[in-house]
């Protein structure tokens, strides 16, 4: 039987290789849908009706999550470690329990913020083509100045010392993960991932040095081993196309909607209401490119709406932090 996981991804992403190492780390057999680089994505906004543009997404069953922080806490939810799955919230190896909030929290406005967003400056963007640089421009909500970008190389390779030395410092007392845990957690998958892409880029390699950084540098490396012997152990994900997968989406079934709730005084402070439309869009980036739906889920971690696809419905979920919503016809966003 197929798998009810279906992550929609690129090859070059970041982000993309956060959740393949999620899976990874908590072995869940999935399918892939490859979809473009840069806009249009009609596997998207076409077929599953959701606007929002950033990649990756993942399907679990009918019910499709937007942005790494809730797709990790998703998978980890859905596919606890009580039912033979791995978890990205082991135990400290002192017998401490894991720090689930604080890991979360670390990976989303630290990992996944202010070191991730040093990582586009580093960039090639002089040999990229102009249609990549305007599709970025769109994304940002900006116009990117390519020759700014490559002048500040320097300042930014600098910065990315100064962070890596923060990581240098958690680790100096030559414990195995970041947090001390008796497996790697989503704070060193979510930091080995950034890592890992800025490392790779022409003229960065030297930003890490073994003299400077070993504890560090260690850490990459048993981090990469670790997930390469995950790898070769499961299977590589099945490829769909997005007609295929957006059938097998529009026809599964939907978590209940008692598991998110409905929280009154959540949607009363947002002045939102249930069963209203609404569009969801993120704060930062990609602000220009809503998805809109009918509210029927809100907590204090996520948005559910109930989107219209071209087959079917779905139900897309979107997290509180770092996101707005808003009424359908309505200027005024609400966090």
């Amino acid at each position: 039987m197929p798998s009810e996981v279906i992550l929609y991804r690129y090859d070059t992403s970041p982000f993309s290789v956060k959740i393949d190492n999620i899976l990874l780390l908590k072995n869940i057999p999935h399918q892939a849908v490859i979809v473009s680089w840069m806009l249009p994505r009609p596997e998207i906004t076409e077929l599953l009706g959701i606007g929002y543009r950033r990649i990756p997404i993942l399907a679990i069953g009918n019910d499709v999550y937007c942005d790494t922080s809730l797709i990790a806490s998703a998978l980890e939810r859905r596919f606890p470690p009580s039912q033979g799955y791995g978890t990205i919230f082991p135990r400290g190896k002192h017998g401490n329990g894991a720090d689930t909030g604080l890991i979360k929290a670390f990976s989303k406005f630290y990992a996944d913020t202010t070191l991730f967003n040093l990582g586009p400056s580093l960039l090639p963007w002089n040999k990229f083509p102009p249609e990549f640089v305007k599709d970025r421009s769109a994304l940002r909500g900006a116009p990117i100045d390519v020759e700014t970008l490559l002048a500040s190389r320097g300042t930014i390779q600098s910065v990315v010392a100064s962070h890596v030395s923060l990581i240098e410092e958690q680790l100096h007392d030559s414990r195995e993960w970041l947090f001390d845990t008796e497996l790697p957690s989503l704070a060193d998958i979510s930091v080995h991932f950034v890592c890992a892409w800025i490392l790779n880029f022409p003229g960065s390699s030297d930003i890490v040095h073994d003299t400077t950084y070993p504890h560090t540098l260690a850490w990459i490396k048993r981090m990469t081993r670790f997930l390469e012997q995950r790898k070769a152990t499961q299977e590589a994900p099945q490829r769909l196309t997005g007609d295929a997968a957006a059938s097998f989406i529009v026809s599964s079934q939907f978590e209940p909607y008692s598991v998110v709730g409905f929280d009154t005084l959540e949607a009363t402070r947002l002045t939102l209401k249930a069963g209203e439309m609404i569009q969801v869009y993120p704060d930062d980036t990609g602000r220009n490119y809503p998805t809109v739906g009918k509210l029927v889920g809100i907590n204090k971690e996520e948005f559910v709406l109930e989107v219209q696809a071209k087959q079917g419905l779905l139900r897309c979920h979107f997290p509180r932090l770092s996101f707005s919503a808003k009424t359908a016809s309505d200027g005024q966003s609400r966090l």
